[in-house]
């Protein structure tokens, strides 16, 4: 797309993954050469935040905002097993005696401190997650609350059948969305959790592969010697 294209998306309203909107696009950062950088973003409490190009995504006239937590959770769930993968391949290359224990050492150190680095920010990801959830069963709750409300006041008479019908297509959409929201939030901290929790299961797993390594090494040692003091005739003591 074009730098004068991008420029006439100033202004324009900016929507969720959900379709709902969010705020509006209030200007774009460049680089010296004139590479579209960073957007700005006023958020509908009227605070402007500077998100990265890759957060958007323009399509005709749809701007559409990818939270954090959609576009780093996909990511997250590929990187973290594969790290694994990585580290268990270097163990197994150690056993075959094809890499020295220092390299093993090295290579296991940095693979740890990659590996740490992704669990924070997937638990970033599922305390983020957590929030939207509770947000949306808040917001379900009182979408529905409105639509009981909306009912009975048109049972009784005090709304007229226009009023009811826009009221309630508005009150209906609102509500599919944020059970839209709740659905699929829960399912991405499903599958972020599924993932630490395996990484822990792993961890488990080597435990018990090592202790057991060791128990079998001390149960092939050799018995300890059994002496015998034999005390001779006519002699006090042992």
């Amino acid at each position: 797309m074009s730098n004068s294209n991008l420029f006439l998306y100033i202004g324009k309203p900016v929507k969720n993954e959900y379709g709902r909107i969010i705020g509006k696009i209030g200007s774009f950062a460049l680089t010296p050469s004139g590479k579209f950088d960073a957007v700005y973003v006023e958020f509908g409490d009227g605070q402007f935040t500077k998100q990265p190009m890759e957060s958007l995504r323009f399509n005709g006239a749809e701007i559409t905002f990818i939270t954090k937590i959609k576009s780093q959770s996909g990511a997250l769930c590929d990187q973290i097993p594969l790290i694994w993968r990585k580290d268990q391949a270097l163990r197994d290359l150690l056993e075959k005696k094809k890499i020295t224990p220092e390299v093993f050492q090295d290579m296991h150190n940095s693979f740890t401190n990659v590996l740490s680095s992704l669990k924070r920010d997937a638990q970033e990801i599922v305390n983020d997650a957590t929030e939207e959830i509770e947000r949306c069963k808040d917001e379900i709750t009182s979408l529905s609350y409105a639509i009981a409300n909306l009912e009975i006041e048109h049972e009784i008479g005090k709304v007229d059948e226009e009023s009811y019908k826009n009221a309630f297509v508005t009150l209906q959409e609102a509500l599919r969305r944020a059970t839209s929201e709740k659905t699929d939030y829960e399912l991405t901290k499903s599958k972020i959790s599924s993932v630490l929790l395996g990484d822990n299961q792993d961890a488990l797993q080597r435990s018990k592969v090592y202790a057991e390594q060791v128990n079998n090494a001390a149960q092939k040692l050799p018995e300890p010697p059994v002496v015998v003091y034999v005390k001779e005739p006519g002699k006090v003591g042992i």
